[in-house]
């Protein structure tokens, strides 16, 4: 993601990750000064309950065929020799015939048939001759892409401007809002090469804005709690936004995920107007009185209903349906889209939890068992989720082309679940259920009167159960030979006094972040038990190894601040930094490195100056590899691949962001759109999203 404050929402005394893991050490005999475990508590006790070592590695890419690219502040983007890389759809492009070249001057005018800005995480699906999902195809698909947020310095002639009474003009607004939300576009392979082009004229390209009218459904729609002026009887919205991650389901839709929601939003002094459960829960999404969010951009003072909503204050004398004060409440969940419908409506899926979403990722679809999805809230010190359906997983609805039917079937109905880390090296899910582990009217945090109020007020209810607070949760991804689960943890520079450092967060000052890992009961997606280690530490290749350097990280393989995650079916999995630099003199523009990460338990407990921690197996040359940098100022966020492996899809976010107008940080892509080189002299930086082939066609990474 973009931009994100050193701010902390959660105050509440839940365990810390890093106090359960530190006492899951002390109980195995770990001492400071040296490792001292009992034979009976070795690392292979969480080996996968019914996979033998053949059976977890069968059909896993057992080497990487690329070599390691260099860390480097380049102006372009930087891959292996023997892979090229051309810019497919950037900020300003147009999806329709009729919309103008964008000039990329700030003269454009506002629209919604234009690519969007800082693309972020995205989803290619097959498309058939008859338009409709074909799982198996490279050649045509349709690309789901978010929108995350807006360069304002880029966007506009000069920056953005306002009149003399600080409103803001409707033209500049409107751009502003078109440029965030989500692009569908269709691509196609171009004729003897395994690159991509956008068909700009194609009857499925679509954008959804903060503008477009969307249903709440599931246990919050109609809830008194979201009724607004546009919705008297809370059942619809319009808008998503700060779509930062994503996923998709199995019977072909895009899922957009609200992540920092709560930043675009003023409140007043309204505290004595409403009452102390909502006051609660505004406060615990960081929409305390009398602030405005960081992404909060005047947009509630155009004279319009559609702006004017922004201001979530309660007025005197007003009601929910009179103000909006309520606005607010209608976002922070998981969007559904059809791409393979223009025509359809976006769908809130508020069973799914409102928090700030960084995606939504699916475990494998197995016949006649639930569906399982997991999810991260990113932020400090905050949780992990998991939701699991209701309803069993019919394959037929992988065939239905009303998807979005087939998605109130599995995403409207099920149990959402919070993680808590158990000091014995075991892991449980809670149920954040009505009138199940205090979840109920008499809760001191929040008067849950209905599961309406658990999925509006996730993060009480979440507080309430005793999950346990995480260091900024991110990506997640399903490793689909062995269903472990891996989730980046970005970062937590708030760590910084002598005693803070523990087990999981064994560095002070932690500002390199780690990947974590778990192994499901059995490896049964939908159980309440788990298994758990540390996959790897981000560093510096030439950091201490006894304090930083945990994982062994070399300069072919060091990265900071792990973000962006994704697995591909072969079992690669893909690492995306949002660091910028590493820490002192060590410099690098952000990357992304392909790993072959092995499963939970190959590790071994070592000891830090800190404090000592476990540890997955050391990073090799063989098994971490760094194999793209990007362009300055850049985050590396996003990345799909063609299912013959043979095109990837990869976002540049954000190039430049540190720059101005007067002083430009980059001038990347290049008007020739060859993503390899840097930009026209004086150009204003475009986030864009890039198709990356080898040369010889081959497949990608191996």
């Amino acid at each position: 993601m973009s931009t994100h404050p050193d701010e902390i929402h959660n105050h509440s005394a839940n365990t810390r990750f890093e106090d359960v893991l530190s006492a899951r050490l002390q109980r195995r005999d770990v001492l400071r000064g040296g490792v001292t475990l009992a034979s009976a508590t070795t690392l292979g006790s969480l080996a996968l309950v019914g996979c033998s070592d053949d059976d977890d590695e069968a059909g896993a890419p057992r080497s990487l065929g690329f070599a390691a690219v260099a860390k480097n502040r380049n102006d372009a983007v930087t891959l292996p020799a023997g892979y090229s890389a051309t810019v497919l759809y950037a900020f300003g492009d147009p999806i329709d015939g009729g919309t103008p070249d964008f000039r990329n001057d700030g003269t454009d005018t506002a629209s919604d048939r234009r690519a969007g800005d800082q693309h972020d995480g995205m989803a290619y699906f097959g498309l058939s001759d008859a338009g409709q999902w074909a799982r198996t195809r490279s050649d045509r698909g349709l690309l789901a892409i978010n929108h995350e947020q807006v360069l304002d310095a880029y966007l506009h002639v000069a920056g953005p401007t306002q009149d003399v009474n600080g409103n803001r003009p409707q033209a500049e607004v409107d751009k502003e809002m078109n440029a965030h939300g989500v692009s569908i576009i269709e691509v196609r392979r171009e004729v003897g090469s395994n690159r991509m082009s956008y068909v700009r004229t194609s009857p499925f390209n679509r954008r959804i804005t903060p503008f477009t009218e969307m249903d709440i459904t599931g246990p919050a729609r109609g809830s008194a709690r979201l009724f607004t002026p546009f919705s008297p009887n809370g059942t619809r919205t319009r808008g998503t936004l700060n779509n930062c991650a994503h996923g998709h389901t199995p019977w072909g839709t895009y899922l957009t995920c609200e992540e920092n929601w709560f930043s675009y939003w003023k409140r007043g002094d309204d505290v004595a107007l409403r009452n102390a459960a909502d006051n609660a829960q505004l406060a615990r999404n960081g929409l305390s009185p009398n602030s405005a969010g960081f992404s909060y951009r005047k947009w509630d003072t155009v004279d319009a209903d559609v702006y004017r909503r922004f201001n979530i204050t309660a007025q005197p004398g007003g009601s929910a349906t009179t103000d909006y004060r309520n606005e607010a409440n209608t976002f922070g969940y998981i969007v559904e889209i059809d791409p393979f419908d223009p025509d359809s409506r976006p769908q809130k899926r508020t069973a799914l939890g409102r928090i700030v979403h960084e995606g939504c990722w699916a475990a494998p679809a197995i016949p006649g068992r639930p569906l399982v999805f997991y999810m991260g809230d990113d932020a400090r010190f905050e949780y992990i989720y998991k939701f699991v359906s209701a309803e069993n997983w019919d394959p037929a609805d992988a065939e239905r082309s009303d998807r979005l039917a087939v998605g109130a079937k599995y995403l409207d109905h099920g149990t959402l679940y919070v993680a808590k880390f158990n000091a014995d090296g075991s892991g449980e899910w809670i149920a954040l259920v009505h009138n199940q582990n205090g979840l109920d009217i008499n809760n001191t945090l929040f008067p849950f009167a209905s599961q309406a109020d658990v999925c509006i007020a996730t993060r009480l209810a979440a507080d309430a159960v005793g999950a346990t607070k995480m260091d900024r949760p991110e990506w997640a991804a399903v490793n689909p030979v062995n269903g472990e689960v891996y989730l980046t943890l970005t970062n937590n520079t708030r760590r910084t006094q002598q005693g803070q450092a523990d087990a999981a967060n064994p560095r002070l000052g932690n500002a390199n972040g780690h990947i974590i890992r778990w192994r499901e009961s059995g490896g049964v997606q939908e159980a309440m038990r788990f298994d758990w280690d540390i996959f790897l530490f981000g560093a510096a290749s030439d950091a201490d190894p006894a304090t930083t350097n945990v994982s062994g990280l070399t300069d072919a393989n060091d990265f900071s601040s792990p973000d962006g995650l994704w697995f591909d079916a072969r079992g690669v999995l893909w690492i995306q930094t949002d660091d910028g630099v590493f820490p002192g003199n060590d410099r690098s523009n952000n990357q992304m490195l392909a790993a072959l990460p092995g499963r939970v338990g190959d590790g071994v407990v070592v000891t830090t100056t800190n404090a000592p921690t476990i540890a997955g197996a050391k990073a090799t040359g063989d098994t971490v590899r760094r194999f793209l940098v990007g362009p300055r100022g850049c985050e590396i966020t996003g990345v799909d691949m063609t299912p013959d492996y043979r095109t990837m899809f990869v976002n540049v976010q954000h190039p430049g962001e540190d720059g101005t107008l007067d002083q430009l940080d980059s001038t990347w892509p290049n008007p020739s759109r060859n993503a390899l080189q840097t930009g026209a002299a004086g150009q204003r930086p475009r986030s864009a999203t890039i198709v990356i082939t080898r040369d010889d066609g081959g497949p990608i990474g191996v």
